[in-house]
């Protein structure tokens, strides 16, 4: 029942690429009502950024996701590391892919080890490869409620990847040895967003589909990968659709930022009915200001058939700051209520008179974030 918080601490104050960055993370053993001292996990050393032409794991680590697996105390995080940013990346000198493991809930954590090349290669022979870039989208790594291989519950994690012609486009990993190896989710050669693609997120729908989320200017774009045969990791994508003011969907007015996505069990009060609720956090705007959570009601399949289904017509949306706030995530805690954590320029505007910045903690109940139109259904 712990929550394990990690974010980039940036002394050079920009992305993996351009110098320090250290990992730092801070542990509630009370559902986030007091947080231990803040602690890191592995500090950068923010060496050989200046025009090397090697590959360096250790000069800086970012964007970290994480998953805690529901059966043990094991803990991973995977996170942007190197020298190298994401836009200067080649085939042969690119950001490097950085994994950690805590066997004792976050307390204590490995050494980082690089498993970028056991990724990149899966994509060398795609009509799409060799990959300049590959970014592990930062926030939760979504760990499946219903397929399990072996001693784990299967992974997912998206990414935005770079190709060869520099075009961006998203896919979506999974791991059944949590986090080990990785594997591409369908089709190498068919990407779950093309072309509009930005930093994504990765969530499992009611009837086991995988729906991945991505950044867009002014909203997000949606996308489904059904299986066949989930216990395989066969089926296929969908066409990802837009989802924003022009459609009723999760608007981020005038700005592109990433969010988190998530599905929840609920009782709808007005009539007792069973079903669903999809969250999707990003700034409402305008410009990155105002970090909200959309929900959307998933009554039945209809709702959730196909990615226009998912785009159009959400139901509310809650406020959560009121100044200027960027990118978020949330987790689901052991007393039924919603984690939510976000970046907000509380003390003062991100510049270099300023802290930038704070990682914001705030937890919800399901009637707060829906104001009484939905209990948690925690059977």
């Amino acid at each position: 029942g712990d929550l394990v918080a990690v974010a980039d601490y940036r002394f050079c104050r920009a992305d993996i690429g351009f110098g320090h960055i250290d990992l730092h993370a801070r542990i509630s053993g009370d559902n986030g009502k007091t947080w231990g001292d803040v602690f890191t996990i592995i500090a950068g050393d923010g060496k050989k950024v200046d025009n090397n032409p090697n590959l360096s794991l250790t000069a800086g680590y970012g964007d970290p996701c994480i998953v805690a697996d529901r059966e043990s105390n094991r803990v991973l995080v995977m996170s942007c590391a190197g020298n190298v940013s994401f836009q200067n990346g080649t085939r042969q000198r690119h950001q490097c892919i950085a994994r950690f493991y805590s066997e004792d809930g976050g307390q204590t954590w490995s050494e980082p080890e690089d498993i970028a090349e056991s990724i990149y290669s899966q994509f060398d022979d795609s009509k799409y490869g060799p990959v300049r870039s590959m970014f592990v989208a930062s926030g939760r790594i979504l760990q499946s409620r219903t397929v399990k291989v072996g001693n784990y519950y299967r992974l997912y994690c998206a990414v935005l990847v770079r190709d060869k012609s520099a075009k961006h486009m998203n896919y979506v990993i999974y791991s059944d040895d949590f986090g080990a190896s990785w594997r591409v989710l369908g089709d190498i050669n068919t990407p779950a967003v093309y072309s509009t693609a930005d930093e994504p997120k990765v969530e499992e729908l009611p009837d086991g589909s995988i729906l991945v989320s991505s950044r867009y200017e002014g909203g997000r774009y949606y996308n489904i990968f059904t299986f066949y045969d989930a216990a395989a990791a066969q089926g296929s994508w969908a066409k990802a659709e837009f989802s924003g003011a022009s459609n009723n969907g999760v608007e981020s007015k005038d700005n592109s930022t990433n969010g988190e996505v998530m599905v929840l069990p609920v009782t709808r009060t007005e009539d007792g009915k069973d079903m669903h609720i999809l969250l999707q956090s990003l700034p409402l705007g305008p410009s990155r200001a105002n970090v909200g959570i959309y929900y959307k009601e998933l009554y039945d399949l209809l709702d959730y058939v196909d990615p226009s289904s998912v785009a159009g017509d959400w139901d509310g949306v809650k406020q959560v700051s009121t100044m200027n706030s960027a990118y978020s995530t949330m987790a689901w805690q052991k007393d039924n209520r919603l984690g939510f954590l976000y970046e907000e320029e509380t003390h003062g505007a991100s510049t270099l008179a300023y802290g930038g910045y704070t990682i914001v903690y705030e937890c919800f109940d399901i009637e707060d974030l829906t104001e009484g139109k939905y209990t948690y259904r925690k059977e």
